[in-house]
């Protein structure tokens, strides 16, 4: 059985590359996905890989992060969600999950690996 992976959501190259080799530097491993269509798909597939979930909020066309995360918390109730946005924080409170961690954009990896480590340590084992 494959270690448990991280689900990162991000239509935006750069960040992807950023936080896709800043998460492996940190002992993660990462799948990548771009868009909100590409991240239901490998949920529905098999939401068991991953331990958490990052994702973006606005994705392009179809799904946003915010379906992402719910969808993550339909198939497993206690999924860590990470959020990153640069516009859509405001509506974090209204649209998000319980239990998840917003980080605004421009942010530093840092605080990504930090809120999704605090989550992963605060989880029940799956």
């Amino acid at each position: 059985m494959a270690a448990p992976i991280l689900l990162l959501v991000e239509d935006e190259v750069l960040i992807q590359e950023m936080l896709d080799t800043e998460l492996t530097e940190a002992g993660f491993e990462v799948a990548v996905v771009s868009n909100g269509t590409q991240a239901l798909a490998e949920l529905n597939a098999d939401v068991t890989r991953f331990r958490a979930i990052i994702t973006d909020i606005r994705l392009g066309a179809g799904p946003r992060g915010w379906d992402v995360a719910h969808r993550a918390r339909e198939l497993v109730l206690t999924m860590p969600i990470v959020y990153i946005s640069g516009d859509s924080a405001h509506e974090w409170a209204s649209k998000g999950v319980p239990n998840s961690v917003m980080v605004s954009k421009p942010f530093a990896s840092a605080q990504v690996i930090t809120a999704v480590s605090t989550l992963l340590n605060h989880a029940p084992p799956l």
